[in-house]
């Protein structure tokens, strides 16, 4: 680190703080909480309940939403209150984790915008940052509000909408950080930076199917490899789920999860496409190593995508198959900015 270090251990909190929020994301979305807090207010729910009384008071208002109506109250040995605080407690927990985020991250950039510690282009660069913040905050709730109407669950298309963007303002709030912690400017790579955005957009693309797949439990279904259910490459019950092949894969459970699952193929092609391309060329000690680690996470990340699947998603791969996901973004991003500048 060269110059500026308060400022980039700042910008670095904020992405270990995103970490922690997609992690608690993750976990309020596999343990079905994400619909136990159902109104959303900036200062009255900094807190949960304080007493007994409070909570009969919030899990009643809970019991007019459809998440109860069609589901919990039909749940085997009924559905308690102690039982509603566990998943209130995880969205609760979600959603302050958002709101720390905001003050870590305008507290400590007012304190360096009076100490004149930010250059022009960085201010530039975090005003857009605070942009993303508050926007994600609304996909957050506007995610919530497709669950609270009729369906029991949350639109697909609004969660991974919602995962995606937290994906996107940690890999920007990174990529700040990296251009002070590597503040000199050199000829970059066109070549590989050319392959490295490729391979970015397929990796975002595969996110957002992993939102999908999330979103409508694709992964419940089909839970064999490398070939569906019934020995089938593409089984034949994408073609029933919907009206139009181009539904089935953005709507239909199995289509769905055919993409997800045959997409990260070509996900471990581009970046093994990348790594052998720039094995032509000589490449910085810094670049190597994050090319070497791009290798690793993504192997790391098929693998447990395979288990994960076939173990029919427990709780706890199917967070780490979205949390390597996440360090998976990291060093592709760390490796796009190596060969940008």
């Amino acid at each position: 680190m060269k110059t500026n270090k308060s400022v980039i251990y700042w910008l670095l909190s904020g992405c270990v703080l995103l970490f922690i929020m997609v992690m608690v994301g993750g976990i309020t979305r596999l343990t079905n909480s994400g619909l136990s807090m159902t109104d959303w207010h900036l200062i009255t729910d900094t807190f949960p309940p304080t007493s007994e009384e409070k909570w009969v008071e919030a899990f009643e208002e809970y019991k007019k939403f459809p998440e109860y109506q069609k589901i919990n109250q039909f749940q085997s040995g009924g559905f308690t209150l102690e039982d509603y605080k566990f998943i209130y407690f995880w969205e609760w927990f979600h959603r302050f984790i958002g709101r720390i985020i905001g003050i870590v991250f305008i507290i400590p950039f007012v304190y360096f915008l009076i100490k004149k510690k930010l250059d022009n282009e960085t201010i530039k660069k975090c005003i857009i940052l605070l942009f993303m913040g508050g926007f994600q905050g609304f996909l957050g709730w506007f995610m919530v509000k497709s669950g609270l109407v009729d369906n029991p669950d949350v639109s697909h298309y609004r969660l991974a909408l919602h995962l995606t963007f937290a994906f996107i303002t940690f890999a920007y709030t990174f990529w700040v950080a990296l251009d002070l912690i590597y503040p000199e400017k050199a000829q970059p790579n066109l070549i590989l930076r050319k392959i490295a955005r490729i391979a970015l957009v397929v990796l975002i693309i595969q996110i957002i199917y992993g939102g999908f797949v999330a979103g409508l439990n694709a992964g419940l279904i089909h839970n064999h490899w490398p070939l569906m259910s019934d020995g089938q490459f593409f089984h034949e019950s994408i073609l029933l789920e919907e009206s139009t092949l181009l539904k089935a894969f953005i709507e239909g459970k199995s289509g769905i999860q055919f993409f997800h699952r045959t997409f990260a193929y070509v996900v471990v092609a581009a970046i093994l496409w990348l790594y052998f391309r720039s094995r032509k060329f000589a490449l910085t000690s810094t670049q190597k190593n994050g090319l070497n680690i791009l290798v690793v996470v993504v192997f790391v990340q098929f693998a447990l995508g395979v288990f994960t699947l076939l173990y029919h998603v427990p709780l706890w791969l199917g967070l780490a198959h979205q949390l390597v996901a996440f360090i998976l973004l990291t060093a592709m991003t760390f490796v796009l900015h190596r060969f940008n500048k």
